[in-house]
């Protein structure tokens, strides 16, 4: 393993106490799925919906600020008062909504702020990194950026890693790949709007300049060939993340089960439509249609009816 340093940047000055958090996110729901669906069981529905929006809130600061050195100033400076009101709503003393709720949450189920944290420092780490080199990089960066989530999920409903750290394992590959499924979704946007490059180029053996030249050729084979055989390798590592995190969906219960099994089987079937199209997102991105979202949906209640989880 090849980490990256994911220590948190310091406020460049003084001013950037000035900037003000805002009350929500403001971006559209960009992701295959929502968590807050039918599938959540009702008590947990809040909680959910409070680290939902302490996520999307974390994601706006970081994404929204534009590029350039002064869109990363002010990013990691609002990513430090975030990580400030999170320990104000921690204690019970945030005014701020999204933290004042997530604050009810973490007191409630009793949860760690480590996770949370480890979110701000992934969001930082893409300000200060938009390159990666190896896939041990790459996972180590996963490991703050898509982990926590599926941490958080099972702690709301009692699981605790230092009792059941197999099923927390099973939780890191399945959240691994989901991130992992994203980037490969969004190699175009993100070297586009991003100037983020997720792919590791060492493992991936051909450089930043041949990525945008190949963009620029959508109709040749010359640029789609090494593309898509690049693309395939990575993707068909990820699915073997996917597999290895598959027995997780039958060790939990009905409560928690089918809102698990929806996020993993999602995240899945988008891989295999990249699979299917080709492995071309370099000029296309791929996305499930709102009627596939709706068959994952109701297969997933189907299975619950059927007691396909323990009680």
């Amino acid at each position: 393993m090849n980490p990256i340093d994911p220590t948190p940047s310091p406020l460049i000055d003084s001013g950037a106490q000035t900037l003000i958090l805002p009350p929500s996110a403001s971006s559209s729901d960009q992701e295959n799925f929502s968590v807050l669906s039918p599938l959540v069981p009702a008590d947990l529905r809040p909680h959910f919906a409070s680290v939902y929006d302490y996520c999307r809130l974390i994601d706006d600061l970081a994404d929204a600020q534009g590029v350039g050195e002064a869109a990363q100033y002010r990013a990691l400076s609002l990513l430090e008062l975030a990580r400030q009101e999170l320990r104000l709503g921690a204690a019970g003393t945030s005014h701020h909504p999204v933290f004042k709720a997530l604050g009810i949450t973490i007191r409630e189920k009793n949860l760690p702020l480590t996770p949370f944290e480890d979110l701000i420092l992934a969001f930082e780490q893409d300000q200060r990194i938009t390159r990666y080199e190896t896939w041990d990089q790459l996972l180590d960066y996963c490991s703050r950026s898509a982990n926590p989530v599926g941490r958080i999920i099972l702690m709301l409903d009692g699981h605790t890693p230092e009792n059941q750290p197999d099923l927390f394992r099973l939780s890191d590959n399945i959240c691994t790949a989901l991130q992992l499924t994203n980037f490969w979704q969004d190699v175009r946007r993100d070297l586009i709007e991003r100037d983020r490059i997720y792919i590791p180029l060492q493992d991936f053996q051909h450089t930043e300049a041949e990525l945008r030249d190949w963009m620029n050729r959508p109709r040749d084979p010359q640029a789609r060939l090494p593309y898509i055989l690049g693309l395939r390798q990575l993707v068909e590592r990820t699915d073997l993340l996917f597999a290895e995190g598959e027995p997780l969906i039958r060790q939990l219960s009905r409560r928690l089960g089918p809102a698990v099994y929806l996020f993993f089987r999602g995240g899945r079937d988008t891989l295999n439509l990249i699979l299917r199209t080709g492995c071309t997102t370099l000029w296309h991105r791929p996305k499930l249609s709102k009627l596939d979202k709706l068959i994952l949906i109701l297969r997933a209640l189907t299975l619950r009816t059927l007691n396909h989880w323990r009680k």
